[in-house]
């Protein structure tokens, strides 16, 4: 039943639209879900649009992820209640969290080297979760516990899971808009994986963004013969420990060779800001939330920096 919109809570509240948008489940299985099924209830407005809170999208993820496992829908109503009664009680009625259960399915699959589990994984995941929980919450817990591993069959699972996410997100990266603003990303301290710079450069994307990722090991010094040659609106460098004294001038350097805006975006970037003061190199910060506004306004030329 539809609440009045007099009962909503303090929370921001969204359209279907964008709700759908979020969540990917069509505008008219939302209204199953809450007419038939009684599973959501959003707030009307006075010309009786549908607004949905934060708890209606959780309760819209959670009911993707039971149905996903086989669950009827008809008896999801009841275990929403429980989830509701009972925080932090997860779809399996454990007292883990439905997002470390997502990191065991990986694990699973990744420990049977199981393409296909995998495969259906990935899918939901990104059907049911925000890129950035995908990826930080989930994929890459997994990878690098797998990484830091050295049981026998660890470093082969590692690989078959390296594999397959590289794939995947390179996949997702060329399914952008080709006519988006193009960004160059490249490793900026000498430390990341290709499959770090891939995910950030998927975190980075929308649709005014077009990331190209560039391969691990690119010598900064030849940087400037790819802008040359690329044009590209910004050059993004990814830095996940802090730079050393002479890796500072070397960026001054870089800065100096290029025609478009140099920044620096990961875990690292803002404890090697201090060796940057005086330059007009932006950071961007180390998360989806602060680097991809500061990035559109360094594109746009309108970053304070």
């Amino acid at each position: 039943m539809t609440e009045p919109i007099e009962s909503a809570s303090d929370d921001v509240l969204l359209p279907m639209r964008e709700v759908a948008s979020l969540t990917g489940v069509n505008p008219i299985t939302l209204r199953a879900w809450e007419r038939r099924h009684g599973l959501i209830r959003p707030v009307r407005t006075v010309g009786g649009h549908r607004l949905y809170s934060q708890q209606d999208i959780e309760h819209i993820r959670s009911i993707m992820l039971w149905t996903s496992r086989g669950l009827p829908i008809s008896k999801i109503g009841a275990l929403l209640v429980r989830q509701q009664d009972t925080p932090g009680l997860a779809v399996s009625g454990s007292a883990e969290s439905p997002l470390v259960q997502w990191q065991e399915a990986v694990h699973r699959a990744t420990q049977a080297f199981d393409g296909a589990e995998l495969e259906r994984l990935h899918g939901q995941l990104f059907t049911i979760y925000p890129k950035a929980t995908v990826l930080e919450a989930v994929l890459l817990p997994v990878w690098r516990s797998l990484a830091s591993g050295n049981a026998f069959g660890r470093r082969s699972q590692w690989l078959f899971l390296d594999a397959f996410l590289r794939a995947r997100m390179l996949l997702r990266l060329q399914m952008n808009p080709s006519n988006g603003a193009c960004v160059l990303l490249a490793d900026g301290s000498g430390h990341a994986h290709e499959l770090e710079l891939l995910c950030a450069g998927l975190l980075m994307s929308n649709d005014q963004l077009r990331i190209e990722v560039l391969g691990t090991g690119q010598p900064l010094e030849e940087l400037p013969l790819l802008c040359k040659a690329i044009q590209p609106a910004a050059l993004v460098l990814w830095v996940q420990v802090p730079l050393q004294a002479d890796a500072h001038q070397r960026l001054r350097a870089l800065q100096m060779g290029v025609t478009c805006p140099v920044a620096l975006a990961g875990d690292a970037a803002a404890a090697s800001s201090a060796g940057l003061q005086g330059s007009s190199i932006a950071i961007l910060g180390n998360d989806e939330a602060s680097i991809l506004p500061r990035l559109e306004a360094l594109v746009r030329g309108t970053l304070q920096i």
